[in-house]
């Protein structure tokens, strides 16, 4: 459908080019500067929707003369996506000596020599040329780049953002061709904003493809350690293993820091007084680190099935089914402590009620005595306006006999509270008492 409208419109501009070229020459430039703008707007709005992929669909079908004018009116943002998805020779004959380029993704492969990683960064096709990696790292690949490099290494590259809605027991299998697919998230813990980025692992031909749509620590580390480290690695199996041991190393520093957080917080919970607005920050500084921890809990049991997958596909040698074994072992020495911070956040959080709930009753309290205090108080000032108080105070003038009734309410007040306060000492002493029975 959309090559059928790119055909109409260069079609119709060549016909009314044939037509405007009869007119005489003023009338002709007019003409022709007019409709040539018209057509060439309704081509670049109609480019500008369609997606990279169709463009080069529509490129690699129309005659060439056609496609250079096609061509033209792509935008230079988008020029570089469309150049992954046509042939070398046709982007030859459009762009010349320019190159398929990277916009916004990082794209890096990996190549083992002399017992070390050498990264080289992809940013353009010339740079697969020759290449024997072991590992290619793709970090927000757009579709094109994703098609293509699989079209180079004969594999199919998903989208790594797809694999959150894979079922649990899709994430983790063998295709046809013998490629093992897994998919796996990873914790990115950043002060204040921590989440779990898919990653899609691909292992095709000795070499595993790593894509995902945000930069991990963890890679950074491994990328590290291989290229320092002679001999770290022998195979993309190895770098596979490497990259859950260190996302479990990294998720064993996040509990680390769940520990002192928590440590920080229980000291001022097991104050001796908190306020309504402290425990409420409490509570939320408490509700994160739950989350957290409750994130890092579901990572690492996903890195103990991806694990237990590789270790039942029996693809791995014996020291990397030794390795995945200590993996396993630091996989359950950390759900302990998970399990730990699980009750010592619940314990924190039920202090934290119980500071909110005490203040509360302090201040139900106040407005007890208060009430009981005033109780006598309200009493007598209903008799003192009844009409019988007047009748008694009869020939009385009448500040001496309110000035006494107004002197009689504030004695019983004080009474009262006098009262209240000598019963409450009473009953603290009483307990007190108790106490040292039960001590002795």
């Amino acid at each position: 459908m959309s090559l059928e409208t790119v055909q109409r419109l260069l079609d119709k501009q060549k016909l009314v080019a044939g037509i405007v070229h009869s007119q005489n020459r003023a009338r002709q430039e007019i003409v022709e500067t007019l409709v040539h703008k018209q057509h060439l707007a309704e081509l670049e709005n109609l480019l500008a929707r369609l997606p990279a992929a169709e463009i080069g669909r529509i490129l690699a079908a129309l005659p060439i003369d056609d496609a250079r004018l096609v061509w033209k009116r792509v935008a230079d943002e988008r020029a570089g996506d469309v150049l992954w998805e046509i042939s070398e020779s046709l982007r030859e004959q459009l762009a010349g000596v320019r190159e398929a380029s990277l916009s916004e993704s990082q794209m890096n492969a990996f190549e083992l020599i002399d017992g070390r990683l050498h990264q080289v960064e992809i940013c353009t096709r010339q740079d697969l040329a020759g290449m024997k990696p072991i590992w290619i790292d793709l970090i927000n690949a757009s579709a094109a780049e994703r098609r293509y490099l699989g079209e180079h290494f004969g594999v199919e590259l998903p989208d790594p953002g797809d694999a959150t809605d894979l079922e649990v027991s899709s994430r983790f299998h063998i295709e046809d061709n013998d490629d093992i697919h897994l998919h796996s998230n990873f914790l990115l813990d950043r002060e204040g904003n921590s989440r779990s980025v898919p990653v899609a692992f691909i292992l095709h031909e000795g070499i595993l493809f790593s894509l995902r749509n945000e930069e991990l620590p963890v890679f950074r580390l491994q990328r590290r350690r291989a290229r320092l480290r002679h001999g770290y690695v022998q195979d993309c199996y190895d770098i596979l293993l490497d990259l859950y041991g260190a996302d479990v190393e990294y998720s064993a520093d996040s509990l680390e820091d769940i520990y002192r957080t928590l440590s920080r917080v229980g000291k001022h919970v097991l104050s001796e007084t908190m306020s309504d607005q402290e425990a409420a920050s409490v509570l939320a500084a408490i509700a994160e680190e739950e989350d957290l921890n409750g994130r890092i809990r579901s990572n690492i049991l996903d890195t103990q099935r991806a694990l237990l997958f590789l270790m039942q596909s029996r693809l791995l040698s014996p020291a990397q089914l030794g390795d995945s074994k200590q993996v396993l072992r630091n996989i359950e020495s950390l759900n302990s402590h998970t399990a730990f911070l699980f009750d010592k956040i619940n314990f924190l959080m039920d202090a934290t009620i119980g500071f909110i709930n005490i203040n509360q009753n302090r201040r139900v309290s106040q407005l007890t005595v208060f009430s009981v205090v005033f109780m006598p108080i309200n009493i007598i000032a209903g008799m003192g306006g009844m009409s019988e108080f007047s009748m008694m105070t009869e020939g009385t003038p009448w500040p001496i006999a309110y000035g006494a009734f107004a002197g009689v309410m504030g004695l019983v007040g004080w009474g009262t509270y006098i009262g209240l306060k000598h019963f409450e000492q009473r009953k603290l002493k009483q307990a007190a008492r108790g106490k040292l029975l039960a001590s002795g």
